[in-house]
C-alpha cells in the first residue's frame, strides 16, 4: 500500500514533450481515486487537486496529491501522504516540490526548490535538517509537475502500437529515468461520478525495477482517457505477493467534456 500513491502519480504522467497544442487541465480539476489490493479488499483513497497561485511573484499552478489508507488496513498500517508541486503556467516548469509522508511510522518531510537556469536542485531535507544541491537534467519535472506537464504534451495522433517512450524526472535526491510502450487503443468499463460507463482509453506498459514490490518488469498496466484532458482511469500493479489497483471514482472541474458511453 505504500508504493500506491506513488505508483498513481509517476505512471500517470505519460508521453512525448512536444509543441503544446492547448492546455489539458485547468484550475479548479479535482480527481479521487479508490484503492484495492487484489481486486477486492479496500486498501485506501488519493487525491489531486490543482489550483492557481503567485510562487515570488510567478503565477504558478499549485497541485496538491493526498492518499491515505481506509478501513481495515489502515488499523494496521497507517499511510498519510501529502504531495505539493508549484509549476510554471506556461511552461510547466516546477519551481518548488513537497513530499511529506507517514507511511507505517516511516516520515519524510522534503522540500525541493529548482534552479533552472543552472539546472541544480536544492533539496530540504527538514527530518534530518540538512539541505544538499545536486545537479538536475535539462528540463527537469518533478513527480507531480511531470504528469500535468505531459497531459498537455502528448501527441495522440502520432502514437503506434509498440512505441517505447522515455522520459526523466528529480525525485528526493536522484534524476530517475523510466520507458512505457505502447499498447494501443482499449475500451474500458469502470464507474465514476456514480455511473457505470464506457471510455475509449490508451493503455501503457511502464516498466519497473523487478524485485521486492514489483513481481516482474512489466508488472504495471495503466489506462488514460483517449480525449483532451488524457486523465487516468486505471492502473494494476502486480506485486511479489498480490496486487493493487487504483480507479478513477469521481472527478470534477474538467477543461474539456468527458466522452462517454453509458453501460447498458
Amino acid at each position: 500500500m505504500k508504493y500506491i500513491f506513488v505508483i498513481l502519480l509517476f505512471f500517470a504522467g505519460l508521453g512525448s514533450p512536444g509543441v503544446q497544442k492547448g492546455t489539458a487541465f485547468q484550475k479548479g480539476e479535482w480527481f479521487k481515486f479508490k484503492m484495492s489490493y487484489s481486486g477486492w479488499f479496500k486498501a485506501g483513497e488519493a487525491t489531486l487537486k490543482i489550483d492557481e497561485k503567485k510562487l515570488n511573484g510567478k503565477p504558478v499552478f499549485h497541485v496538491v496529491g493526498k492518499g491515505k489508507t481506509t478501513g481495515l488496513i489502515n488499523a494496521f498500517f497507517k499511510v498519510r501522504d501529502r504531495y505539493e508541486s508549484y509549476f510554471d503556467k506556461k511552461t510547466g516548469a516546477p519551481y518548488k516540490f513537497i513530499r511529506k509522508i507517514d507511511e507505517g511510522g516511516h516520515t519524510k518531510d522534503i522540500e525541493i526548490n529548482f534552479n533552472h537556469q543552472e539546472q541544480k536542485a536544492i533539496v530540504n531535507n527538514k527530518k534530518r535538517k540538512k539541505v544538499t544541491t545536486i545537479t538536475t537534467e535539462r528540463d527537469v519535472q518533478d513527480m507531480v509537475s511531470m504528469y500535468y506537464y505531459l497531459r498537455n504534451n502528448i501527441d495522440i495522433d502520432a502514437l503506434k502500437e509498440g512505441d517505447e517512450i522515455q522520459t526523466t524526472m528529480f525525485f528526493d535526491e536522484e534524476n530517475y529515468g523510466f520507458k512505457l510502450k505502447y499498447l494501443g487503443r482499449e475500451t474500458i468499463k469502470t464507474e465514476v461520478n456514480g455511473s457505470r460507463v464506457k471510455v475509449k482509453t490508451l493503455k501503457f506498459r511502464p516498466y519497473v525495477m523487478a524485485g521486492r514490490v514489483f513481481k516482474e518488469e512489466e508488472s504495471l498496466t495503466l489506462w488514460v482517457s483517449a480525449d483532451k484532458n488524457k486523465i487516468p482511469l486505471k492502473i494494476k500493479a502486480d506485486l511479489a505477493i498480490g496486487s493493487l489497483r487504483a480507479d478513477l471514482e469521481a472527478f470534477r472541474g474538467l477543461k474539456h467534456s468527458f466522452q462517454i458511453e453509458l453501460d447498458d
